[in-house]
């Protein structure tokens, strides 16, 4: 039988269409999946009522409000969900610029379902988890020799908690020292995650945003101008979400300390740097990784995921506790902290299968294997960039040649000449099975896409990509109204998007969805 030869990468793809209801609209009343057996009279006796247990003002006037739906149907229900849904497994998942979405080891997965594992609790004595303490320990240490900071917390659930206990840190210095009132300004940039600002904000700063020179770099002479006695701290990503490296970074911590200000670091874009630059040596007194992206854990949308928290000797006493230490008989412990520490910014210590993932990912790498992270990571981005460039229609806006670990990317051109814009392309992709995205906003640059392919990424892999990406080019100079009407074989739809500036339009749960719209039914009839 002759082989069939493929002359290009693109796939053809058709994604499972479900006309799948919420799983609240299931509901059946006395649907059961599983029927439990009755307490035994003898247990009953000795035990008494639950809920007599529990206090009065604890207790609910009326049960919840949850599906009642038999077993067949809820593993239908979820089933149908996940063909709907692509991911890491299933696609290359380059598009998820900043979010440094890769391949996780499936052996690291296998270690975090182990039942000595999924069975820890957090109430449990130390003398019980001594094992799951020592590796939090570890796994603290080694992020200070990655960093150059003196002490790690794992309490944030994610980089948005990460930078809000840092903000609280930043709050928790000044007021110690006196100056808490007095300093009442944070500086960042624009090609900052928007979380940097946002969670200064929750802490009651003045937020300062700097804008970038003709280049691309944070403008060093508008920080100059920018800082004063007000100045509380600077934080800032570096590459930033441009792709776009400061090597100029430790002059502009140096302008902030002379201030009397504190500088802290988001490195959730860490992928280019593991091995070859730290925090420590730009000079910022705080900063934090995502282990869900760079080390190698899932995102989880938030959480359970891990905003590694990484502070100064001199920022030490101010962390979030309990921290993991090691006691004089060799016995690992959780520590509290003093009352200079900003308290907990959520339960716990930390989630212990992230730490784990994280842990046995450097444990198998080393300190050569961190290093090849950050140049395969680099090499991948800087190929993709190359090929990008060379796209009908596609440009990389600001300084050419010198970008890291990703790249944000503009259909400027593009969009003036055919009318196609980054958000039809984004539904395009879809129909190739590859997901896309544009950027935060808003949209400094114009028609934006953003990608990063980390380490985890073949030739092969980037090349499928960019073919994808030729292709749609291609379609929207010749049929732009295959690609302004996508998608045409995925579950994406598109989205009328007024109402995401409505709060009053907004309904994160089922609850709420029923207050808002009950109302206006009943006025229908």
């Amino acid at each position: 039988m002759k082989r069939i030869i493929r002359d290009r990468k693109v796939r053809q793809f058709h994604q499972a269409k479900w006309d799948e209801p919420v799983i609240f609209e299931l509901h059946r009343s006395g649907e059961r999946g599983v029927i439990p057996p009755g307490t035994e009279a003898a247990v009953a006796t000795e035990v008494g009522c639950a809920e007599d247990r529990i206090p009065a003002s604890m207790r609910r006037s009326t049960a919840p409000a949850l599906p009642e739906i038999g077993q067949a149907k809820v593993l239908r229900h979820y089933l149908r969900l996940s063909q709907e849904t692509l991911g890491s497994d299933l696609n290359v998942e380059i598009g998820q610029g900043t979010c440094t979405m890769k391949y996780i080891p499936r052996i690291n997965e296998m270690l975090i379902r182990n039942p000595r594992m999924t069975e820890l609790h957090p109430f449990q004595d130390v003398d019980s988890v001594q094992g799951m303490l020592q590796i939090f320990y570890n796994l603290d240490l080694a992020m200070r020799e990655i960093s150059g900071m003196d002490a790690f917390s794992f309490q944030p659930s994610s980089g948005t908690q990460a930078l809000l206990a840092m903000a609280s840190i930043v709050r928790a210095y000044h007021d110690a020292r006196g100056e808490g009132g007095q300093r009442d300004e944070i500086i960042t940039t624009i090609f900052s995650h928007p979380s940097q600002a946002a969670t200064a904000a929750v802490k009651g700063y003045k937020i300062i945003t700097l804008h970038p020179d003709e280049d691309g770099f944070p403008d060093l002479e508008k920080l100059k101008n920018a800082v004063s006695e007000r100045t509380a701290g600077f934080v800032v990503a570096n590459p930033e979400d441009t792709g776009i490296y400061n090597h100029r970074i430790r002059e502009f911590t140096d302008v902030v300390h002379a201030a009397g200000g504190i500088c802290y670091y988001d490195q959730a874009n860490a992928n280019g740097l593991l091995g070859i630059t730290r925090a420590k040596e730009a000079g910022f007194d705080m900063c934090f990784f995502n282990l869900h992206k760079t080390f190698a854990a899932p995102h989880m949308c938030g959480g359970p995921a891990t905003g590694a928290l990484g502070v100064t000797e001199e920022l030490k006493p101010f962390l979030p506790g309990p921290l993991v230490d090691l006691d004089a008989n060799g016995r690992y412990v959780l520590k509290e902290q003093g009352a200079s520490s900003i308290g907990k910014v959520r339960s716990f210590h930390g989630v212990a299968q992230t730490v784990l993932r994280a842990y046995a990912w450097i444990m198998s790498l080393g300190a050569e294997g961190l290093k090849d992270v950050a140049q395969i990571a680099v090499l991948n981005n800087n190929y993709l960039y190359h090929k990008i460039l060379q796209i009908r229609g596609a440009s990389a806006p600001y300084i050419k040649g010198r970008r890291l670990e990703q790249v944000r990317y503009s259909w400027k051109q593009l969009s003036d000449e055919t009318g196609v814009t980054t958000e039809d392309i984004t539904r395009r992709m879809c129909d190739f099975g590859l997901h896309y995205w544009t950027s935060h906003h808003p949209y400094i640059v114009p028609q934006p896409f953003t990608l990063e392919p980390t380490e985890s990424y073949s030739k092969e892999d980037l090349d499928e990509y960019i073919q994808a990406l030729e292709h749609i080019s291609n379609e929207a100079y010749t049929q732009p109204e295959i690609v302004k009407s996508a998608p045409h074989s995925s579950t994406v739809h598109r989205n009328d998007e007024s109402s995401l500036d409505d709060p009053k339009q907004w309904c994160i749960t089922w609850r709420a969805y029923l207050k808002k719209t009950e109302p206006k039914l009943q006025e229908q009839k």
